[in-house]
């Protein structure tokens, strides 16, 4: 249930916030205090990612869950997109960037406050999040807002089994998996990236932040559409990708300005970097709904895990190619294209069907 999982959710993220707080002078103390409280978080992470549908599906009618799943993964986002900001406007870049008039051992010390003073903020906002669900976080309302909800699910090891044997359900899941995978990845080193064309952390920040923001309103924007205009989804996500890929070649021929010669000002990749985030963004909640809908009765919990785990593999695998290859970006910022244009492609050869609405709509008929 939803209660139970909220709860235990919030109170991994309370704990793993207080170990970052510890007043530890040893630093090799601190440091795995720190991880440890990192891994906690870690552990918090699949409820977040992945409860929207589930948490749709439990408390909103067939008209209203593609929102209610937009709103429920987006905000999500929504908090990452802080992260972009916070980062940079609350500590000061150590880099001699930041024109602190203070000498190298103050402005240390100025950096180390705050940091810590992040950490107390985002300590006390998860301990505020967990108080807010111990007192009030029904697992589900008093009555069943549609035939679905009410259903009886399979089971996990029938689940998994029916999951892996569905071949358009794992089209779709690398569909997902791959371009979410690959941008989460190069928006996490998005500073690193664009040093090169000498755009600061303070620049690439806000570039993150309205990437973010504007595929929150676009998503949102998308998924009430898809709530008026069912049977749908395909046709956005094919709206969807294909932005991105154009968006997405259109900042890697920026970056290779030396031969290409395109202007490569703050403007254009502004302007590519958040339609990028906007078109990628915004295409989780439609992938979400397609997902459940591709193969109900399965719980959407364990079909938005896989899915999620799947995207977190290939960021990952990224990430380790980097710490090889980090001296030149340029085949970092082609991988986006490609794999934009690779779930085009699948998006393309997928058959769609929607069980769970046809459930709801004809035995409620």
């Amino acid at each position: 249930g939803l209660r139970v999982t909220v709860l235990l959710t919030s109170s991994l993220m309370v704990l793993g916030a207080g170990l970052r707080c510890v007043p530890v002078s040893d630093l090799e103390i601190r440091k795995k205090l720190i991880h440890g409280g990192q891994l906690l978080n870690g552990l918090a992470g699949p409820t977040v990612m992945n409860a929207a549908p589930f948490l749709s599906t439990t408390w909103f009618s067939p008209d209203e869950r593609a929102t209610a799943t937009a709103i429920a993964s987006l905000l999500n986002y929504l908090g990452a997109a802080g992260a972009f900001l916070v980062g940079p406007l609350v500590v000061p870049s150590p880099n001699g960037t930041a024109h602190l008039p203070l000498l190298s051992q103050s402005n240390t010390e100025h950096i180390k406050d705050r940091i810590e003073a992040v950490l107390y903020a985002e300590f006390g906002m998860v301990s505020l999040i967990f108080s807010a669900a111990l007192a009030y976080f029904p697992s589900r309302p008093p009555f069943p807002p549609s035939v679905a909800a009410a259903s009886q699910r399979l089971s996990y090891r029938r689940s998994f089994c029916r999951l892996l044997s569905n071949f358009r359900f794992l089209m779709i899941a690398l569909a997902y998996a791959i371009p979410l995978g690959v941008f989460s990845g190069w928006s996490g080193v998005l500073d690193l990236i664009l040093t090169p064309v000498h755009v600061s952390q303070v620049d690439a920040g806000w570039i993150g932040f309205w990437s973010i923001v504007g595929g929150c309103v676009v998503g949102i924007a998308m998924a009430r559409f898809a709530d008026f205009i069912r049977g749908m989804l395909k046709f956005i996500l094919l709206l969807l990708l294909s932005g991105a890929t154009l968006a997405s070649t259109w900042f890697t021929l920026t970056c290779l300005t030396s031969v290409t010669h395109l202007p490569l000002t703050t403007a254009t990749l502004y302007t590519s970097c958040i339609l990028l985030g906007i078109f990628l963004n915004s295409s989780v909640p439609i992938f979400f709904e397609l997902f459940v809908e591709t193969v109900y009765p399965v719980p959407e919990g364990i079909t938005c895990g896989v899915v999620t785990f799947l995207s977190n593999v290939f960021m990952g695998v990224l990430l380790f190619f980097l710490t090889f290859y980090h001296t030149e970006f340029s085949w970092f910022n082609w991988c986006l294209p490609g794999s934009c244009l690779l779930s085009l492609l699948l998006i393309l050869c997928f058959r769609e069907s929607y069980d769970r609405l046809y459930l709801d709509v004809v035995v409620s008929v």
